[in-house]
């Protein structure tokens, strides 16, 4: 169980890579967004060294959640006018709830200091002795350049404005907010059974019932969602608005889900039932 210490330095390491990430942003020259970019990177690097320092590298995991609503922070504040756009407002809103969301989630149930994520030590066995690049690279770095890319929308509607809102627009608030709450509903739902599951038992009923990873789900249709915004921003810039959400779609079906569904396996036989029933990722009726 986590005590309210073990967060003081999970708050001092990302006070310190934000500041070194502003840093980057003030004094580093680029052009945007490669100014955010390396920004990230630099950010990403000071949480890499606590991981290291304190030998647990889900001081990460509030990253994937944390960085976003600054990204568009930045970018709003860069862009004259944009704090008044109607589509700019309505997307630093929904991002600003989805993290707010998300990172009390993980603060919720986050372990402490003493738990890391089990995925982690798995990453740098494999990796024998690149254990540290396996750590920096696999664990650290590829998922913020990930991130990064899914939040290229968000870059074009600040930096792409003026347009007026139209049917693209109210689809893709639809998206993002659906895909906001049935995240939302997924992890409450898994959360009040982990509560009082007995052993061996697995989720499998509300919307775990129509999906095995309906947060996985939820969170995939986030980033559609934003890449829908930055198409209504920009349409001729497709080319670097889709990638970000593209990537997110490969992780969850080609390492995340399999990942988490190979685990459950090998802890709980009756899983492979729940599998042959169930829709891995889109919500759809369970087959008989």
């Amino acid at each position: 169980m986590k005590a309210g210490k073990d967060f003081i330095p999970i708050v001092i390491a990302y006070l310190l890579c934000i500041a070194a990430g502003y840093a980057v942003l003030g004094y580093a020259g680029l052009p945007q967004p490669w100014d955010a970019f390396a920004a990230d990177i630099v950010a990403t690097l000071v949480i890499f060294a606590f991981s290291v320092a304190f030998r647990n590298s889900s001081f990460y995991d509030a990253y994937w959640s944390v960085i976003p609503p600054l990204l568009a922070l930045w970018w709003m504040q860069s862009h004259t006018g944009m704090s008044g756009d109607a589509r700019a407002i309505i997307v630093m809103a929904l991002v600003c709830v989805w993290a707010i969301r998300l990172t009390t989630n993980w603060a919720a149930h986050w372990g402490g200091l003493n738990h890391e994520d089990w995925r982690y030590p798995l990453v740098r066995a494999r990796a024998g002795k690149a254990a540290l690049l396996a750590d920096l690279f696999g664990i650290h770095l590829f998922p913020t350049v990930q991130v990064f890319l899914g939040c290229l929308p968000i870059y074009a509607v600040m930096s792409r404005g003026g347009a007026p809102l139209g049917w693209l627009d109210a689809l893709a608030f639809a998206v993002t907010l659906g895909a906001i709450l049935i995240e939302t509903i997924a992890d409450l739902q898994l959360h009040a059974f982990v509560a009082r599951r007995e052993p061996g038992a697995f989720m499998r009923s509300g919307l775990w019932a129509w999906s095995r990873h309906p947060n996985y789900f939820g969170e995939l249709g986030f980033w559609c969602g934003l890449a829908l915004f930055g198409l209504a921003a920009a349409p001729s810039q497709w080319w670097w608005l889709t990638p970000g959400a593209l990537a997110m779609a490969a992780m969850f079906v080609f390492a995340s889900i399999p990942f988490m569904d190979r685990r459950s396996l090998e802890r709980r036989p009756a899983y492979a039932d729940y599998m042959r029933q169930t829709s891995a990722l889109v919500p759809l009726p369970p087959r008989r």
